[in-house]
């Protein structure tokens, strides 16, 4: 065991769901105790330093655990309710919140995304990506469209790939003061496209766009919207891009993973004084709340007598919008990766499930074929894809029905 694992309860468990819970929600008791017995040992092992994990199904929850340490600098302990950063998994929240407003008529998906935000009249796309953002270039062939925005075919990317021209995207976007939203959504349609429109699937900082769309077509912030339209009907109370003062001890803090070893990063992000409501990231949240927004969805919009979109707009999200693009089985609709052929995925699931994660290793998934909901959360840089499918491996064979 490693130096910062040693001591007294360092792992601390919330008492799993009741036999009864477990047995309504169809899941294995043998099954649980495999997957709460892997994330302890990822978490011994140095690779994670906590993990709050929750699996909804059949309108249960049939498990809730939380394991690990919270801040290793001060073994604070992790326990219920602690509030995480979303980081990415802010993008399916922004993209549901962006289609209510679809579903009042505001745009239309092939809409050209210049019709309401004229800088994006005439992009350029990068001839190559070694040459930072200074490279040559062509005109865009085409206008990016919204549903391009939605769907990350429209050839922006998010700085993450890191080649020369991808650090100083990310410098542009994420490294230079930028006053609000609307500022940095200008920065980027100043900065050179990846790919022509519509020809590639590029993982990108377009929901930024849908969050400045949100604010023209509702007159509201981002953050203001978010709040009136979805956190507080559905009960999401931990849920914002700022967190109250008097909960900022819940706050957990973000670890970073080098050379083997587990320590905390260097950089934490402020949990106030945020003015960017970003489409990206920027939203903290607690596994509860995001378990209301998942439960939402997985009820085809509706829930608790109150409707947030139609089942067909849910549907269409869920759907898969870029063909074989990314391949592999997998797909991606408006705001969600979506699963197209398990076989071709090689990791246990369903056809139809979607997802996505964070970049600080928080991930979920709505599964409609199971009624199943699964999130896991963490707080550790750099990413980690192997949890994502992990997370899947051990959540699908605990399936006892």
């Amino acid at each position: 065991m490693r130096p910062y694992l040693s001591g007294l309860l360092l792992l601390l468990f919330i008492a799993p769901a009741s036999a009864q819970q477990t047995a309504t929600a169809g899941l294995s008791e043998a099954g649980l105790e495999r997957y709460g017995d892997w994330i302890r040992e990822e978490i011994e092992a140095g690779r994670i330093p906590m993990a709050e994990a929750l699996i909804y199904r059949n309108g249960e929850i049939g498990y809730h655990q939380v394991m690990g340490q919270a801040d290793l600098n001060t073994g604070a302990q992790l326990d219920k309710d602690r509030i995480f950063h979303l980081m990415s998994m802010t993008k399916p929240i922004v993209s549901v919140a962006f289609m209510m407003l679809y579903e009042e008529g505001h745009f239309q998906l092939n809409d050209k995304v210049s019709r309401y935000l004229p800088e994006f009249k005439e992009l350029r796309v990068a001839r190559n990506d070694s040459s930072g953002v200074a490279v040559a270039t062509d005109p865009a062939e085409s206008e990016i469209t919204i549903e391009q925005v939605l769907s990350h075919t429209a050839g922006f990317s998010h700085g993450l790939s890191g080649t020369k021209l991808d650090n100083e995207i990310a410098g542009a976007l994420y490294f230079r003061p930028q006053a609000d939203i609307a500022a940095r959504v200008t920065t980027l349609a100043g900065l050179p496209l990846v790919a022509q429109p519509g020809t590639k699937w590029y993982y990108s900082a377009s929901p930024d766009i849908l969050s400045r769309l949100i604010e023209v077509f509702s007159g509201m912030t981002t953050a203001d919207f978010l709040q009136e339209r979805l956190f507080d009907p559905l009960g999401m109370e931990d849920t914002g891009y700022n967190i109250p003062a008097q909960n900022t001890a819940r706050l957990v803090t973000n670890h970073e993973f080098n050379d083997d070893k587990l320590s905390v990063a260097r950089m934490q992000l402020p949990s106030s004084g945020n003015a960017i409501y970003g489409g990206t990231h920027g939203l903290y949240s607690t596994a509860r709340d995001y378990l209301q927004f998942c439960r939402m969805l997985l009820n085809e919009g509706e829930l608790d007598g109150r409707r947030y979109l139609s089942r067909k707009t849910v549907e269409m999200m869920t759907a898969n919008h870029v063909g074989d693009l990314i391949g592999n089985g997998w797909g991606f609709g408006l705001g969600f990766g979506v699963v197209t052929d398990v076989a071709a995925t090689n990791v246990l699931g369903s056809e139809g499930q979607y997802y996505w994660s964070g970049a600080y290793c928080t991930y979920f998934f709505v599964d409609p074929k199971e009624n199943l909901i699964s999130i896991l959360l963490s707080q550790r840089s750099p990413y980690s894809g192997h949890h994502s499918d992990m997370m899947r491996q051990m959540v699908y064979q605990a399936i006892g029905d």
